[in-house]
């Protein structure tokens, strides 16, 4: 899990054919053999001798809303969470880039854990892979979409989060479309650089969250060594391909962030980016100390930037199961999984 065709060849090298890492290679990703036992096309020598490295559930918590959160246990002991959200014509997967979260924006569960450690691009690839086994899922047969958007900063684990993107990409394994992948960061504007320089990349979302450089230090303490100025910049000049924009997402703090000013702030901020904005209204959580504002508030916000750009209000999701937005922090007692009414 985590290897790339060459890697499985060298692995092979000098011991059995050639030919035998393009069928390792194709039961696990194409045909999603989680276990190599099952592929009967393979000598018993290597069934015997490899392990996938697939992930295994820790826990399941099923939503009234049909979303699943996954609590998936790691080879080490650690454990990470992705979510499962059906939808009319589609699925997403909403999966971890780390183990934790370094960041420490004040709205998020996430963050009160820290960074424990940076996930393999086995074990990013292993969720997808987990989850559509789980559910039957083909990106072949019926819209899949994947969303980097679980615990931790994507952009501080780049190499895995590139890597993994290539093996969702290949024709030859996963078979999904670079259009139906995003990536989210916080705003670090060197690695964004570096980002744009891949010839196989996601799409890339950004988490704005403030309408000038105090508040979003504030509430995003990593704007002091990455500014809100030099990101829009980047931003400005960012690579895009045809058919792409940039979405930047902004979480909406009652009382905080979500006045009729800034969203005219947001709206000029952005205006010479070829974006959208998705507005998420506080996903609340026990030890975070902002309130939720009301629809009507998200709605006024959404009002005054959509002249400008497209602009989208988006429906929680699993929040009775801790799985909606800012929410991962491994719930798992009962006593924590209370509903929020």
């Amino acid at each position: 899990m985590g290897m790339e065709l060459a890697d499985i060849e060298t692995a092979l090298a000098g011991r059995h054919p050639r030919f035998r890492a393009k069928q390792m290679y194709e039961a696990l990703y194409a045909q999603r053999r989680l276990d190599l036992q099952q592929v009967s096309s393979l000598p018993a020598a290597i069934r015997s001798e490899f392990e996938t490295g697939a992930l295994e559930t820790g826990s399941r918590f099923e939503s009234y809303d049909g979303t699943v959160r996954y609590l998936m246990t790691l080879a080490d002991g650690k454990s990470v969470e992705s979510v499962f959200m059906p939808e009319l014509g589609r699925d997403t997967l909403c999966i971890s880039s780390q183990v934790g979260c370094p960041i420490d924006c004040k709205f998020c569960l996430t963050a009160l854990m820290g960074l424990e450690r940076n996930l393999t691009a086995g074990e990013i690839v292993g969720q997808v892979l987990h989850i559509a086994a789980e559910h039957g899922l083909d990106p072949r047969d019926r819209q899949m979409n994947i969303v980097m958007m679980g615990q931790g900063e994507p952009l501080m684990n780049l190499d895995a989060v590139l890597k993994a993107t290539r093996l969702l990409v290949d024709p030859n394994g996963i078979g999904m479309s670079e259009r139906r992948i995003t990536v989210s960061t916080s705003g670090l504007t060197p690695k964004i650089e570096e980002l744009a320089k891949s010839p196989v990349r996601p799409k890339l979302a950004i988490s704005l969250n403030a309408s000038t450089e105090e508040q979003r230090i504030e509430i995003m303490p990593i704007t002091r060594k990455w500014h809100l100025d030099d990101l829009l910049e980047v931003c400005a000049h960012y690579p895009l391909r045809a058919w792409e924009y940039l979405t930047f997402e902004y979480v909406l703090l009652k009382g905080v962030n979500d006045t009729d000013a800034d969203a005219r702030r947001v709206r000029k901020l952005l205006a010479n980016i070829k974006c959208k904005v998705n507005l998420i209204a506080l996903n609340p959580g026990p030890g975070i100390p902002f309130e939720t504002p009301d629809p009507e508030r998200v709605e006024s916000f959404q009002e005054i930037i959509k002249p400008g750009m497209p602009c989208f209000i988006r429906k929680p999701r699993g929040l009775d199961i801790y799985a909606a937005c800012g929410q991962l922090k491994q719930m798992s007692d009962g006593a924590e999984l209370v509903a929020i009414s």
